[in-house]
C-alpha cells in the first residue's frame, strides 16, 4: 500500500501535461491539464497538500526528461513508468462519460466525437489506475 494513501500521475507532453492525484482506491482527488513548464511546480505544490510518495509517469513523449526533472526536485518521490498504450482513446471515452455531450452532439456516437478540450488529465487518471491495478496484482 502507498504511504499517505495517495498516488500522483502525469501524462507528460512537450507543451502540456495531464496531472492527477488519486487515493488508494482510485478515487480522483485532483485533476488538471497544465503547461509543461509548470509541471514541477504543480507537482511540488500538490506533493505538500496530498502527501503522495509515488508518481506514475506515462512512458511516452518526453517521459525521460520529465522523470529527471521530477526526481531532481523531489528526490524522495518514487517515480514509476507506466505503459501509455491506448490511453488517449480511453481518455476520450472517459471525458464523454464525465461530460456527456449535449445538443446535436448527443445524437452522434461518442467514438465519432472529438473532445473540445485536452484530455491529458484523464490520461493521467488512467495511468494512476493502471499503476494501482499492477500494485494490487503484485506486478509493481
Amino acid at each position: 500500500m502507498m504511504a499517505g494513501g495517495t498516488l500522483a500521475a502525469v501524462d507528460p507532453g512537450r507543451e502540456k501535461c495531464g496531472f492527477a492525484v488519486l487515493d488508494a482506491h482510485g478515487t480522483v482527488l485532483f485533476q488538471k491539464v497544465i503547461e509543461t513548464l509548470n509541471l514541477v511546480h504543480e507537482i511540488n505544490d500538490k506533493y505538500d497538500r496530498y502527501a503522495f510518495r509515488v508518481l506514475a509517469l506515462g512512458n511516452g513523449t518526453t517521459s525521460k526528461e520529465a522523470k529527471e526533472r521530477i526526481e531532481e526536485m523531489l528526490p524522495d518521490l518514487r517515480v514509476v513508468l507506466v505503459d501509455e498504450y491506448r490511453t488517449t482513446d480511453m481518455a476520450k471515452r472517459a471525458y464523454w462519460q464525465a461530460r456527456p455531450p449535449c445538443g446535436w452532439r448527443r445524437l452522434l456516437p461518442v467514438s465519432m466525437l472529438v473532445p473540445p478540450e485536452p484530455v491529458d488529465d484523464f490520461v493521467a487518471i488512467i495511468l494512476a489506475r493502471r499503476f494501482l491495478e499492477g500494485a494490487a496484482s503484485g506486478d509493481v
